[in-house]
């Protein structure tokens, strides 16, 4: 009985600290370049308001790419729990999460843990939120494809992270009927609209703004590659490529495609080159002889979202490309078999072609040559929203946060209560 009280006591202690804050303390979990640059927009609306305390935890699932993405965005992590190493594959990135948030959740008892997207370090900082209890908030949350290998290992990571949240912030209509298709409370899911839309506004006025000379500083890109775009009367195809399920004949297939296309005397490619050695040894392989593909090394987000705004049409495998290039009236021709961003598809916005050589070179060569297509494609609705989805999330946070102290508050009393009560002895 002495120690039931004891933990009562401690309850009690814990409930009363939690509802009495003034600030809701809100621990922002990030492991990649995608997630940085869709989280941004988020910090910054969060940290702008004075009811919201925030901490950036790094994970380091994509150390360097991740911390130049934040950079661009004036964010430096608040934590960084180091987890890369060389040769690291999903075990380790979801186990080594799982251990370094334990000490910190038991340590800073966040109110809310905020997760992007369905990366590995998603996941992961999605359950080890749920093993201490806390509430987690998914952004971008709902997306699917229904198919549990495509994307890998993308698709079962925000099956999983949407059963684990309890707020989820729903890019579209769409993605809200995928989650109430899987018995999510309804009241739980709110369409904000997609924050890489918030993020592309956000860097574009930047450099909007900006001198010519200012700007040539902040558009890190090789002085050839700036010119070209500048200057050239050709086509210019922006290219990137990554994905795990791409990997092996997949990329020899996108190899070959791009060196058929690049045999065209109207074209300029240009592909900064993932560091992934399965992507670079076949790019580099069968790509990197031909004067008019310029392969880069891997590009902080200013400069790519300066070459997609210069680009006639893009070929990439991205899930984040498929949201913004239709906000820049760019046509794209997404190199996977299904996606789980069908709005696009339907839109108009993007074309499905898997890794099929033939595919790839035919829909290219239809955009190059064929205006009245390329119109079509270019001009089509934009369906990821209007770039104020971060607000919308911070809204929705502050309304969370209140009825959460409600709710607490009202436990707290009823607990008090039962304590109070005669008991019959």
């Amino acid at each position: 009985m002495q120690a039931f009280r004891i933990f009562a006591l401690r309850f009690t202690a814990d409930f009363i600290c939690r509802t009495t804050k003034k600030r809701m303390n809100v621990f922002i979990i990030l492991g990649t370049r995608p997630e940085a640059i869709k989280l941004a927009p988020v910090i910054h609306a969060l940290k702008e308001h004075p009811h919201f305390t925030v901490t950036v935890c790094a994970t380091g699932q994509h150390i360097q790419m991740m911390k130049q993405a934040l950079g661009i965005f004036g964010i430096e992590p608040d934590i960084d729990l180091a987890i890369m190493k060389p040769g690291q594959d999903l075990f380790d990135i979801t186990t080594n999460v799982l251990l370094a948030l334990k000490p910190i959740f038991t340590e800073s008892k966040p109110d809310i843990v905020l997760v992007q997207g369905d990366t590995t370090t998603t996941f992961a900082g999605a359950l080890a939120a749920y093993y201490k209890q806390i509430p987690v908030g998914h952004v971008e949350a709902g997306l699917r494809t229904f198919r549990k290998y495509a994307p890998f290992p993308e698709e079962v990571n925000r099956i999983l992270t949407g059963h684990i949240a309890d707020i989820h912030f729903a890019p579209t209509q769409r993605s809200q009927q995928n989650l109430l298709q899987e018995n999510v409370s309804q009241s739980t899911i709110h369409v904000t609209g997609n924050t890489a839309i918030d993020a592309l506004h956000w860097i574009l006025n930047k450099l909007n703004n900006l001198d010519s000379s200012t700007l040539r500083l902040a558009v890190q890109l090789p002085e050839q590659i700036f010119q070209l775009v500048n200057t050239t009367d050709k086509k210019v195809i922006l290219v990137t490529g990554h994905r795990r399920e791409n990997f092996g004949d997949g990329f020899e297939h996108i190899c070959s495609a791009l060196h058929q296309l690049s045999l065209r005397s109207d074209v300029e490619i240009i592909y900064p080159v993932h560091l992934n050695p399965n992507v670079r040894e076949p790019v580099m392989r069968v790509l990197s002889q031909r004067e008019n593909i310029h392969l880069l090394e891997p590009l902080d987000y200013a400069s790519f979202a300066y070459l997609m705004n210069k680009s006639s049409f893009i070929i990439t495998d991205s899930g984040g490309v498929q949201e913004e290039a239709p906000s820049l009236g760019k046509p794209v021709l997404c190199m996977r078999d299904v996606t789980e961003r069908p709005e696009a598809i339907e839109a108009g916005t993007v074309l499905l072609v898997g890794t099929s050589q033939e595919k790839i070179v035919y829909e290219a060569t239809k955009l190059l040559d064929d205006e009245a297509h390329y119109n079509s494609m270019a001009f089509a609705h934009n369906p990821y929203g209007d770039g104020k989805a971060a607000q919308r999330i911070r809204d929705l946070l502050i309304e969370f946060s209140s009825s959460s102290q409600q709710s607490l508050q009202e436990l707290l009393q009823k607990f008090s209560a039962s304590q109070a009560a005669p008991r019959n002895t």
